[in-house]
């Protein structure tokens, strides 16, 4: 197949690519910027999502399109970040089925990177596709973003929203920023730890992903693991996976000084289940977050 992946650079595109290439599949990657040392099979196109719909030979003649691109989340708010973080999903989402709308002959398939944070923060409240989304900045994000995806449908294709939740995996990622602190001995859980987590190994992110585009399935698809934990658990697991103590937690008042705004993702609860996928018949290689975390780390 010829797949194309935008955000092709970032943790998760990184490692989709490899994965696709390594299946014999040819790859045309959307990246802002140009890079090297590429896998074989795979073709780099330079895009800035806000400006403009991507180049046309970059998904002429592709079977599918897995679209990954938008600024991080994960640092420090204020009114310009949280402008791009929306625009660049919003817009971006935009002018690539811009692109695609003027292809004569378009890609089977759309799968679109969304967030758990469609839900909001929902505390013991078990979350599954059907689940209506909250209220808030991420949740406001993530409803226009699906919308824009969702504009891929009436050209034929299927469009597929994976609501990403924690992607644990070495060399990158929320795992990469949490090992510092918790290898010296200083990690702990944040706030009173009793916020659920919805994470899932970047493996079964990748598998996810590869499933969607290989079977007739449609609409959002939850990407997390069948068994979520409570911050404190996660503390709990990923200080024994390391042979290090967790007792230095971080009080409330702390994150919101150090992280602003942002630190209502890290206190969010989201109870999140991948019923979507399950029934969809993917089987999970890391169900469990011992092994998950054990697995990252050894990488």
């Amino acid at each position: 197949m010829t797949i194309t992946i935008t955000g092709a650079s970032g943790f998760i595109g990184r490692r989709l690519m490899r994965a696709l290439a390594g299946g014999n599949h040819s790859i045309r990657a959307l990246s802002r910027h140009a890079g090297t040392n590429l896998p074989p099979n795979v073709k780099l196109y330079v895009w800035d999502a806000l400006k403009s719909p991507p180049p046309p030979e970059s998904l002429e003649g592709a079977d599918a399109v897995v679209h990954l691109a938008g600024e991080p989340v994960a640092q420090r708010w204020n009114e310009e970040v949280k402008q791009k973080i929306r625009d660049t999903r919003v817009m971006g989402t935009r002018h690539l089925v811009q692109a695609l709308t003027s292809l004569p002959s378009r890609p089977g398939v759309l799968v679109c990177s969304s967030a758990v944070g469609y839900y909001g923060s929902r505390g013991e409240e078990v979350l599954t596709e059907s689940s209506p989304p909250g209220s808030g900045y991420l949740p406001d994000v993530c409803v226009a973003w699906e919308k824009e995806a969702d504009a891929a449908e009436p050209l034929g294709m299927r469009v597929v929203k994976l609501r990403t939740g924690v992607v644990l995996g070495a060399n990158g990622g929320a795992l990469a920023r949490m090992l510092a602190p918790f290898k010296a001995g200083m990690g702990g859980k944040l706030g009173h730890g009793d916020q659920w987590m919805a994470w899932i190994h970047i493996d079964d992110q990748v598998g996810i992903i590869q499933h969607a585009i290989e079977n007739p399935v449609r609409g959002p698809f939850n990407g997390t693991a069948p068994n979520p934990v409570t911050n404190a658990d996660f503390t709990k697991t990923l200080a024994h996976a390391l042979g290090r103590p967790a007792l230095v937690p971080m009080p409330v008042f702390m994150l919101k000084t150090m992280f602003g705004e942002m630190s209502e993702i890290m206190l969010a609860s989201q109870r999140v289940l991948p019923k979507a996928a399950e029934e969809a018949g993917y089987k999970f290689r890391y169900a469990e977050l011992e092994a998950a975390l054990r697995q990252a780390l050894a990488a």
